[in-house]
Order: structure tokens, then sequence, then C-alpha cells
């Protein structure tokens, strides 16, 4: 599967785009820390350090950081968990 992320108007966002779908049916999912998901996927990414929320819509998933993290060490992370999950 091919993950695509592209920069976002705001530095600490990233879109990671799928060439599959990730959530069926057409509601958007937002998750802060200490919140839970149906979506392992959403609960992985979540947990990881340096993140502040994800979001979540059909075939992309976008990830907002904390300014103390770089998006160096962040990116990689997320394309692991993407991976795990078939996308």
């Amino acid at each position: 599967m091919t993950v695509i992320a592209e920069a976002t108007p705001n530095p600490n966002a990233m879109k990671f785009t799928s060439n599959k779908q990730i959530f069926q049916g057409d509601a958007s999912i937002s998750l802060t820390p200490g919140q839970a998901s149906e979506y392992e996927i959403l609960n992985q990414l979540i947990a990881l350090d340096g993140v502040e929320n994800v979001f979540g819509y059909q075939f992309f998933i976008t990830i907002n950081k904390s300014l103390d993290v770089s998006w160096d060490e962040l990116i990689p992370k997320v394309e692991t968990i993407m991976q795990d999950h078939g996308y």
C-alpha cells in the first residue's frame, strides 16, 4: 500500500493519505490524548509521544504534533503504524 505524507498550512499538522480507504462512511473521527476510538490505528497514533490530535476521514489521517517534536522523528513512526494496519 502507499501512504503519502503531505504538509498542511499548519507546520504542526501533517496529512497522511492512503490509496486504500481507512474509514468507512461520511463521519470523521477526532481524538486527543486520553480518548479512545473503535479504530485501533487511531488509538496507536494518539499514543505516540508528541501527538496532540488525530483526525481521520475516509482515505486520510491528519496528525497535529506538539512544538517540541520534529516531523523527522514522528513521520517514520506514523508510517510504520499505518503499514502495520495494511495502509
